[in-house]
Parts: C-alpha cells; structure tokens; sequence
C-alpha cells in the first residue's frame, strides 16, 4: 500500500515538474518573441521581398507581399497600397509561431 502511494506520488511530481518546464519554456518564446517584434525592421519602410535574421538563438522571416483580394483595386487613385506581412519566429527547440497582418504602404512618388 505505501508502495502503490509512493508511485502514485513520484508520478504525479513528474508530471508536475514537465508542466512546469512546458510553461517556462512557452513564456521565454513569448518574451522573446515580444523582444524580436521590436527590433524588427518597421515593415512600413521596406519593399515587398523577405528579410531573414536570428537573435538570442531564435530565427525570423519577415514576409511582405501585395495585398490581393477581389475587393482590392491596385489601380486605385489611393496614397496608399495594403501589403500582406508575415512574421514567423521558429524557437531553438523547434515550435514556431507566425503572425499575418496587413499594412497601408505609401505608394512611391
């Protein structure tokens, strides 16, 4: 009976102790992610194209492609031109995060 109790607890730690390790490691790439996010080139000041780059061991791509959807006119008279930008952030244990917005361009000269 204090065997079974013994198991029962040591295996109930473990599991503990690996949730633990899983919080702790999600909120580093979260704050790294956060720290990535700030020191990233303003994606309103580049051409479309894809910069790459690592920081704290952690890799980024930045994406920025012409916003295209139906209800989008790119002949349009506007000042501004909608781009699709994509972050992804790949940690050094592997899991990834990507963050899709679009950003107003003013259109060139």
């Amino acid at each position: 009976m204090v065997a079974a109790s013994l198991t029962a607890i040591g295996s109930l730690v473990a599991v503990s102790m690996r949730g633990a390790q899983s919080i702790d490691q999600r909120l580093a790439f979260r704050e790294t992610l956060r720290a990535l996010m700030t020191s990233l080139p303003d994606s309103r000041d580049l051409d479309a194209g894809t910069k790459t780059g690592t920081a704290a061991d952690y890799r980024w791509r930045l994406d920025i492609v012409p916003f295209v959807a139906n209800f989008v006119d790119p002949r349009a008279p506007t000042p501004w031109v909608p781009q699709a930008v994509t972050v992804t952030v790949r940690a050094p244990s592997g899991q990834q995060l990507q963050i899709n917005t679009i950003r107003l361009r003013r259109r060139p000269g």
